[in-house]
């Protein structure tokens, strides 16, 4: 009797156990989204992606990453008010167009600023680097996370150039930031912003002359098919930021913040060797 009663107990403690797992709720997950406007082949959404898998599996999925490519939640300014307006809560983007909401963060990617890759990379490891992403914190409450490289940017064109006099008055498609236009107003070339997802189009159509980007932008975008010549003119050494909106960013554990940071920067470095070897080919 004792038996069969002690037997009677353990099953009833292991259902009531088994029914009350089944109505705890299940754990949350929350979906971020993350904007660019680079193109799907690009390794900047190739490191996008690892990113967003990464941040899953070290999170045990409490948090997915869904990544929006080339300008499918807007144009590069879009997506930057975006961060604050909460309709993306993380994004790659310019230094110029980050440096609209906070000036100074924009200078690295002034015209010749760096001699080199390893020159950048001491700005990108330096504590100016630091201060300026930490400026641009305060100034907006977005996070910088970390900076990717994306290349000397170099000038296609419909016409051959071989002196900085053979640019003037040649119009070439810009971003729309004013550093950009800064080193072509120097040699009278006419510079015009477009849109990155409506260049083609505009140098297919005859809109502008010209354009320029790092050679593995130009690669991806198939620039070559409406260009004719390339001029090595490496005029400014370019990087990506990752930025977290800070509704976001502040809604993180600071073990989650770790978590992100790891990634993000990994991410980062993984991309930059990728762009280097792409730029060397």
């Amino acid at each position: 009797m004792f038996r069969m009663s002690l037997r009677r107990l353990l099953q009833a403690t292991l259902a009531i156990a088994i029914l009350g797992a089944a109505a705890l709720p299940a754990r949350a997950q929350t979906t971020l989204k993350w904007a660019h406007v680079y193109e799907t082949s690009e390794p900047y959404h190739e490191w996008a992606l690892w990113a967003a898998d990464e941040i899953k599996k070290r999170t045990d999925g409490r948090y997915a990453i869904e990544v929006f490519p080339a300008s499918s939640l807007g144009k590069e300014s879009d997506i930057n008010e975006g961060l604050g307006l909460g309709t993306v809560d993380i994004i790659y983007t310019g230094q110029l167009f980050a440096g609209r909401f906070y000036g100074p963060i924009a200078i690295g990617g002034a015209p010749y600023m760096f001699r080199d890759y390893g020159h950048w990379a001491k700005f990108r490891d330096s504590d100016l680097f630091k201060e300026l992403a930490k400026g641009y914190d305060d100034a907006t409450g977005n996070h910088i996370v970390t900076l990717t490289y994306y290349g000397e940017r170099q000038t296609t064109s419909n016409k051959e150039i071989k002196t900085p006099a053979d640019m003037k008055g040649l119009k070439i498609r810009v971003p729309d930031a004013p550093l950009y236009r800064m080193f072509l107003e120097a040699v009278g070339a006419n510079p015009t912003p477009i849109a990155f997802a409506e260049v083609y189009l505009a140098l297919q159509t005859g809109t502008v002359d010209a354009q320029e980007n790092p050679l593995p932008t130009i690669q991806a975008k198939k620039f070559y098919e409406v260009q004719k010549y390339i001029a090595l003119t490496g005029h400014i050494t370019d990087a990506l930021l990752t930025i977290v909106s800070g509704q976001t960013w502040n809604a993180l554990s600071d073990e989650d913040k770790a978590t992100f940071t790891a990634v993000f920067q990994e991410a980062a470095a993984g991309c930059t060797d990728a762009i280097l070897k792409k730029q060397d080919e």
